[in-house]
């Protein structure tokens, strides 16, 4: 990968450790950091985000090589890994910690993530208004080692949590035709 390609992704789903391996999986995707975005605290940590008083969101920031994914492709897989129509959070986790949202980091990432936001509404998919936010990126904060690669870590822990919380059984459901 050309480090002259490398650019920023960040995207709010829920639970971060459900975020990160849709990401980490794919082709150019250097890095999948999960993190805290868009509040008013310094360094906040998992527990003051938790408590809904920082305005801080759980978060995945992503680097990736433009050349080999684009940032269309990214956003398209983002849309799969949530539910766009809930603004309270996202399945068992409900809170503005865990609310949707897309960041961008430039104009032109804005409007892919409007386009693509719009086409996802008129598509007829979801018979809810498609709520998920999509604002300027601010400054990302990197979670605790112990949050980092969940997946990979703790994969007993992350299947059971991601079937759990709903996540897994509305993906299948939303997107078994793709």
């Amino acid at each position: 990968m050309s480090e002259q390609n490398f650019q920023k992704a960040t995207f709010a789903g829920g639970c971060f450790w459900c975020m990160v391996k849709p990401f980490d999986t794919q082709p150019g995707i250097q890095a999948v950091i999960s993190g805290y975005t868009g509040g008013h605290t310094v360094n906040p940590t998992y527990e003051e985000v938790c408590s809904d008083t920082t305005g801080h969101t759980e978060a995945v920031q992503i680097t990736f090589d433009s050349e080999i994914m684009s940032y269309k492709d990214l956003v398209e897989i983002y849309w799969r890994q949530t539910d766009p129509t809930d603004a309270s959070g996202q399945f068992a986790d409900k809170g503005s910690s865990y609310r949707p949202v897309i960041f961008y980091h430039n104009e032109e990432q804005r409007q892919i993530a409007e386009s693509s936001k719009l086409a996802l509404q008129n598509s007829g998919r979801f018979k809810k208004t498609i709520v998920t936010s999509v604002e300027p990126a601010e400054t990302f904060y990197p979670a605790e080692i112990y949050h980092q690669e969940f997946y990979k870590k703790n994969p007993t822990h992350y299947s059971r949590y991601s079937k759990g919380s709903g996540r897994v059984r509305f993906i299948e459901k939303k997107w078994k035709d793709n």
